[in-house]
C-alpha cells in the first residue's frame, strides 16, 4: 500500500484472498481514505468501506483522471528487479526482510546519503544474527 505523496507499506501475507487483503487494508487505511486498485477479484467489496476505484488493465486502462495504479506498480517492479539482479533468490523465511529493505529504499529515497544513513541507524531493532539467519 502507498499513499499518494506519502510513506509505503509493505508486508508478506498468506494469499490474495479477498478475506486476507481486506483485513489488512482495513487495519492499514483509514475509511476515509479513496483507494485506487486493479481489477484483481480479491478487492472485490472494498466499496463497501472505501471510496474505491479501479482500473481494468485487462481492458488495456492504466489510469483515468486521477485513478491509477503506478506508484505501487513502480515500487513492486523496483522489488522484483532487485531480487532478481541483486540476490537472485529469497527464501520463504526471510522474504519480509527483504521487502522490509526496497520500503526503506523507496521511503528514503529522497533523502541525502548522510539523511539516509541516520535513518537507518534510528531504526535498527532487531539486529540479525548468523545463528538466527540459518536456523529453521
Amino acid at each position: 500500500m502507498v499513499e499518494r505523496g506519502g510513506k509505503l507499506n509493505a508486508r508478506k501475507i498468506d494469499n490474495t484472498k479477498a478475506q486476507t487483503l481486506t483485513k489488512e487494508i482495513v487495519q492499514n487505511v483509514k475509511t476515509s481514505a479513496s483507494i485506487s486498485t486493479d481489477e484483481w477479484v480479491g478487492y472485490k467489496g472494498l466499496e463497501k468501506m472505501y471510496n474505491h476505484s479501479i482500473i481494468n488493465h485487462s481492458q488495456g486502462e492504466y489510469a483515468n483522471g486521477d485513478t491509477h495504479t503506478n506508484t505501487i506498480e513502480g515500487f513492486w517492479s523496483l522489488l522484483k528487479r532487485g531480487i532478481i539482479g541483486i540476490y537472485h533468490f529469497v527464501s520463504k523465511k526471510h522474504l519480509q526482510n527483504y521487502v522490509d529493505e526496497f520500503v526503506f529504499r523507496y521511503n528514503t529515497r529522497k533523502y541525502e546519503e548522510a539523511g539516509r544513513i541516520n535513518a537507518l541507524l534510528s531504526n535498527m531493532e532487531v539486529r540479525t544474527t548468523y545463528r538466527g539467519l540459518i536456523s529453521g
